[in-house]
């Protein structure tokens, strides 16, 4: 139509999006996300893969092969760099999470730090992995980041677990700052994430005082985080020092709600998806507005706030190739956003868990029943797959001669 503008990209290309999957592996994906648009199934999938696990039942093969196959990199670092050096052909960078939760011992903590060195060492020089990420409760017991937010005294012993906890977050953020190497700290549950948002300042006035070293994660479900965001640029510009920021729609949307009706207060969470857009896309709107001291990445799977990033980037003149923005999307989802990004020349990477497969049941289960829960994600998934089948089996046709 006459006046209508033009796109700055197209999501549309199945043949780019798909281009690092054979046929076999793209007719898992399209088995696994048919498997994960039933809402039913995906529930008892989850409560009997924890259940299996639980109860030691040989069920680690059968999972490996399908949905950790699709969501994650491999159990270790060095099995998992196979798929940073393929996305990294492609023009995608790697964030390499080592997702492994729920570990409560001190052993277990100090290997999570140890592991982040481990990326952070690799990442150093490398192109193919621009930044790293990290959960603080990966590093630190739950119960004591929940005292924390809640303001409530530590006794002598909790208060030298947080402060040995302390002392590993700092370990990585001294090498992040030495190899140059981005460290995103992840947003988690509400009743955590004051102690997190409180932490994830004091690093950034310590570290980024020549760039953003530390960066935090803002979950745009959340009604406040507009507020926030507009408080971590002035505070930025008041000291002296430069931010960076995730935005994510957010991962705990189910718990948040019904927490706060079973404690009887507002639930941190908006009342709709409308106004969850809106803010995702008021915070782009304002990191891109102070982008001489923000660096942006937005993680999102949404096409419509997607789009409005590159807009806006237009709009202000901000090149594609801008080293202060990112757009990051999971690994095994929304292909077709990633690599039509990345051909089109913007920085763009995928969110790479990896660790032990019993470990990362908990992210896996997060991931099938977040999924789920999108409205329509499933139903663009199976469509772009089949689109690209049938591509694929015209385009043999047409190589045949028949």
């Amino acid at each position: 139509m006459p006046g209508t503008p033009v796109s700055p990209v197209s999501f549309i290309n199945t043949e780019k999006a798909f281009r690092n999957k054979d046929d076999q592996e793209l007719k898992r994906s399209l088995w696994l996300f048919r498997l994960l648009r039933n809402p039913f199934l995906v529930r008892v999938f989850s409560w009997l893969t924890i259940a299996a696990l639980k109860l030691r039942l040989p069920v680690i093969s059968a999972i490996k092969a399908t949905i950790y196959r699709q969501f994650c990199a491999g159990e270790t670092l060095t099995e998992s760099l196979v798929v940073v050096k393929r996305l990294g052909r492609a023009g995608v960078g790697s964030i390499l999470d080592y997702s492994v939760e729920g570990k409560k011992s001190e052993e277990d903590f100090e290997r999570t730090r140890d592991e982040v060195m481990s990326i952070i060492a690799m990442a150093k020089g490398n192109p193919a992995i621009p930044y790293t990420s990290i959960k603080l409760s990966g590093l630190i017991r739950f119960s004591l980041l929940e005292k924390a937010s809640a303001n409530i005294r530590l006794n002598d012993v909790e208060l030298a677990e947080f402060l040995r906890a302390m002392e590993r977050a700092e370990a990585i953020f001294a090498a992040a700052r030495k190899a140059e190497i981005p460290v995103y700290i992840d947003a988690e549950e509400s009743w955590i994430q004051y102690a997190i948002d409180a932490l994830a300042e004091e690093w950034m006035k310590k570290y980024n005082h020549e760039r953003a070293v530390v960066l935090t994660t803002l979950q745009m479900y959340r009604w406040d985080r507009i507020d926030y965001l507009k408080k971590l640029i002035a505070d930025a510009r008041t000291e002296n020092y430069f931010i960076g920021i995730k935005l994510v729609r957010g991962a705990y949307l189910e718990k948040e709600n019904k927490r706060a009706a079973e404690m009887n207060y507002r639930s941190p969470i908006h009342a709709s998806k409308e106004a969850t857009d809106k803010d995702f896309d008021h915070a782009v709107d304002i990191c891109l507005e102070n982008i001489d001291i923000v660096t942006l990445c937005a993680g999102t799977h949404n096409e419509n706030s997607t789009l409005h990033l590159v807009t806006k980037m237009k709009e202000l003149g901000i090149p594609n190739d801008h080293a202060h923005v990112y757009f990051s999307q999971l690994y095994g989802m929304s292909d077709h956003i990633t690599y039509n990004l990345a051909d089109s020349g913007y920085n763009v990477t995928k969110y790479l868990p990896y660790g032990p497969v019993e470990s990362t049941v908990p992210y896996l289960v997060r991931r099938a029943e977040e999924n789920t829960a999108i409205a329509g994600q499933m139903g663009r998934e199976l469509k772009l797959i089949l689109e690209e089948k049938e591509r694929r089996k015209t385009a043999r046709m047409l190589l045949s001669g028949k």
